[in-house]
């Protein structure tokens, strides 16, 4: 039987969009771009996942190319994969936002290991999305444009369900961000997927502009996940 982290593994590793864009909108998939983000990528599920336990879901909203965009683990930058998780990255050096916040709150829940036994977060667009702005490339939200949200919907529900397989608890989801959530919800009223959705505050939102209050927000964070 495989763990959960071997399932995970796999998922990654065939991992491929393939679906229409609208113009000015790109996918980049990590583990093509780069092969020791399938070696850290391994490593990290290897030591997290190896059981076959049920797990809670948190779903983010898409990859960031500092985050899991290079590292092939979500929330997480390459900063926070060596300090915390032991797993150094040589190729790149990354720090972001988001993964500051998630880190704080991981420490406060138990730590890396007591955290990752419980919960799994990924996103239902699991690859960076980018978008051309004034010549360059920026970071982009799969919600950012009607007619992106349209092109990658049956893929994201593809792909939660995908997530769902792998072993997680469908009696209440963890969504991060109100408007990643309002997106959520009609993918939920669609294809049924989840019991109950609990709403938290984006990491990179209360890092931005909550981070007086941030241990509130890790407070929230940590009572909805343990409530049970």
């Amino acid at each position: 039987m495989k763990t959960f982290g071997e399932k995970v593994i796999e998922f990654n590793s065939k991992l491929h969009y393939s679906g229409n864009l609208p113009n000015d909108f790109q996918v980049l998939n990590p583990y093509l771009d780069n092969p020791e983000t399938m070696t850290v990528m391994e490593k990290f599920y290897h030591h997290y996942y190896n059981d076959t336990a049920q797990r809670k879901f948190m779903i983010g909203i898409n990859p960031s190319r500092h985050g899991a965009g290079i590292t092939g683990v979500p929330f997480t930058d390459t900063k926070r994969l060596e300090t915390v998780c032991g797993i150094k990255m040589k190729s790149a050096y990354t720090h972001e936002v988001s993964s500051v916040f998630v880190y704080d709150m991981i420490a406060q829940y138990g730590g890396a290991e007591e955290f990752y036994r419980d919960v799994y977060i990924n996103s239902p667009f699991p690859l960076a999305i980018v978008r051309k702005s004034k010549g360059s490339w920026v970071n982009a939200n799969y919600y950012d444009d009607k007619e992106l949200f349209k092109d990658v919907k049956d893929f994201m529900i593809d792909t939660l369900k995908k997530h769902i397989s792998l072993n997680l608890d469908t009696s209440e989801v963890f969504v991060l961000g109100k408007k990643n959530a309002e997106f959520i919800s009609k993918l939920n009223q669609e294809a049924h997927l989840f019991e109950k959705m609990t709403v938290l505050e984006h990491p990179r939102y209360i890092q931005q502009y909550k981070s007086k209050e941030k241990q509130f927000y890790i407070d929230k964070y940590i009572l909805a996940l343990k409530k049970d």
